[in-house]
């Protein structure tokens, strides 16, 4: 995207609406910024009288974007056949932190809703683009079907289908992500036990069918394929307690849900996010592609959370 000076902030476009729209339909808040950037860019590159021209400022500025981000979806999945190991959303450190006023700071950004889960962003990582978008607007921002039907291109009847699949789909994470301190209980005592190699407390904790899943992106060491089951899941978290003793474990905000963050020397160098089921972990993603961490070592200081301020 060619470099464009920009006024900021617009008074007629909302940057934080756009960036909650397009980080949950792409997974990325980096390509959730550059999508909201490229918003703007075309909003300038617009005659003033083009732009007085536009009503709702704002509702243009999501159609805009969303159709940015369909574009961006479906390059995506031909670029995500040359990655290595799974691919996962990006984490971003939810507001138990403490918050700069920088703009950048994806807390402020970002409403941490039962729709921004990392395990909510893996299920709509798994949908079609459209399926997506029709159930991110509707469903989430309350966006009429005529205005998604006009994005997609399609029938506002095939959009409301489209919706009506998505929401079959994430309703199994939205239960558990609504079952808030069962979920933070987990996390912490998973933690604990871990820290002080409680083998027993752990293999309590884990669903028979658990399943971890490593996003390395080829930049660090880590499992290319899920790991799935009790017994082949402690082996892996056994190894990782031998080989990695150095690399201290806290429970910390991954969006909006009690989650992991490992440092090494003050840096952050993977976060775990879980899927609670019944009071069991039945799913662990582990993010340690160094380029989805960027968030995790600004430089500003970030406290362990517990389940009083989750």
């Amino acid at each position: 995207m060619a470099d464009v000076e920009i006024e900021r902030p617009a008074a007629d476009l909302d940057r934080a609406l756009l960036i909650n729209v397009a980080y949950r339909l792409l997974g990325s808040m980096a390509d959730a910024e550059d999508a909201a950037q490229e918003a703007y860019v075309r909003w300038y590159r617009m005659a003033a009288a083009d732009r007085d021209a536009i009503r709702t400022p704002a509702a243009w500025g999501v159609r805009v974007v969303t159709r940015i981000c369909l574009d961006n979806l479906t390059s995506a999945r031909r670029r995500r056949e040359q990655y290595v190991g799974p691919w996962l959303p990006e984490p971003i450190p939810g507001r138990s932190f403490p918050t700069s006023s920088q703009p950048t700071d994806p807390a402020e950004l970002v409403a941490l809703d039962e729709h921004v889960t990392l395990a909510m962003l893996v299920v709509l990582d798994s949908m079609t683009p459209a399926e997506r978008i029709s159930f991110v607007l509707r469903d989430v921002f309350g966006y009429p079907f005529s205005e998604i039907s006009e994005i997609l291109g399609r029938s506002e009847a095939a959009c409301r289908q489209l919706a009506v699949s998505a929401r079959r789909r994430v309703e199994p994470a939205r239960r558990c992500a609504r079952d808030r301190l069962r979920h933070n209980d987990a996390t912490i005592v998973l933690s604990k036990a871990f820290q002080r190699g409680d083998i027993v407390s752990v293999i309590e904790l884990l669903d028979p069918d658990v399943t971890v899943t490593n996003d390395g992106g080829g930049r660090v060491r880590a499992a290319v394929r899920p790991i799935v089951g009790v017994q082949r899941v402690l082996r892996y978290l056994t190894g990782i307690r031998r080989r990695e003793a150095d690399v201290e474990t806290s429970v910390v905000d991954v969006n909006g849900q009690a989650g992991l963050r490992m440092q090494r020397g003050g840096v952050t160098v993977a976060v775990g996010a879980l899927e609670v089921r019944d009071g069991l972990v039945s799913r662990l993603w582990i993010v340690r592609n160094s380029d989805k961490l960027q968030y995790w070592n600004l430089d500003q200081a970030m406290r362990p959370v517990t389940t009083s301020n989750l």
